[in-house]
């Protein structure tokens, strides 16, 4: 993948954000050392100049993940994150039929890496975590999975009003809404009837959106990332289109 070239969606004189694909770390990994590309090392090779790590996607979540052109950018950017001033928008495809509204105040446990395991205390306390969840539609599928003859997903957004590791997958876990496709905290019957049917090997979470005041110039700043085939292709067979932001089919100008 070193050879190929990420999709900008946004740059100015300070920062760069990517339409960051599933599957792809966002940085070096000790972890996965099996893994020769990164979106960090792609994208300093693409563009010709050093990047700075500002936030993280989960290795399976695609969308849009911002980068700081400077340490100086990036230390701007990373210190609007940790108040809570950036909007993040999550699409996601969950098992069963959600309320409308939920807000998730679940405190979270740190998720030790390979690394760490075992080092890790074991009572450590929970953290505060915060996600509110918008239900937007739902289906009912003829499709048996388990000891159910029919099949229920939900098609929600998911708002993380704090950072935890796995956050918005742990919380839907939580609620019994899994994400489909998560591997670590879904359910392996729907996850199978998925790649069955829809080819489909990937988390269906993607960040579709990123909302935050610049740090240089005080204007809003509005990134979107286009959702990439899969997901449209099973909106549009379940008619979910209509409830779908068009900047999320197209690339915004």
């Amino acid at each position: 993948m070193s050879e190929e070239k990420l999709d900008i969606i946004y740059q100015d004189d300070h920062y760069v954000a990517i339409n960051k694909p599933a599957g792809l770390l966002v940085h070096p990994s000790i972890i996965d050392k099996h893994e020769p590309d990164n979106a960090l090392h792609i994208l300093q090779n693409q563009i010709g100049q050093s990047v700075y790590m500002i936030h993280r996607l989960d290795k399976p979540t695609s969308g849009v993940l911002i980068f700081g052109l400077s340490s100086k950018a990036a230390r701007g950017c990373v210190a609007a994150f940790t108040a809570g001033d950036v909007q993040k928008t999550y699409l996601a495809i969950v098992r069963g039929y959600t309320d409308e509204q939920l807000v998730i105040d679940h405190p979270l446990k740190s998720v030790p890496d390979k690394i760490m395991r075992g080092r890790e205390k074991q009572n450590k306390p929970s953290k505060p975590a915060l996600t509110h969840i918008r239900q937007l539609a739902q289906i009912e599928q003829p499709v048996a999975v388990g000891r159910y003859p029919t099949s229920r997903y939900s098609r929600v957004e998911a708002h993380p009003k704090t950072g935890k590791m796995h956050q918005i997958r742990r919380h839907l876990k939580h609620i019994r809404h899994p994400i489909i496709g998560d591997t670590k905290y879904g359910d392996p019957l729907h996850n199978r009837s998925f790649r069955d049917l829809w080819n489909a090997h990937r988390l269906l979470l993607a960040s579709t959106e990123l909302e935050f005041i610049h740090p240089f110039t005080s204007s809003k700043v509005r990134i979107y990332a286009p959702l990439d085939p899969l997901f449209i292709s099973i909106l549009s067979a379940w008619n979910w289109l209509q409830v779908i932001p068009e900047s999320w089919l197209t690339q915004a100008e």
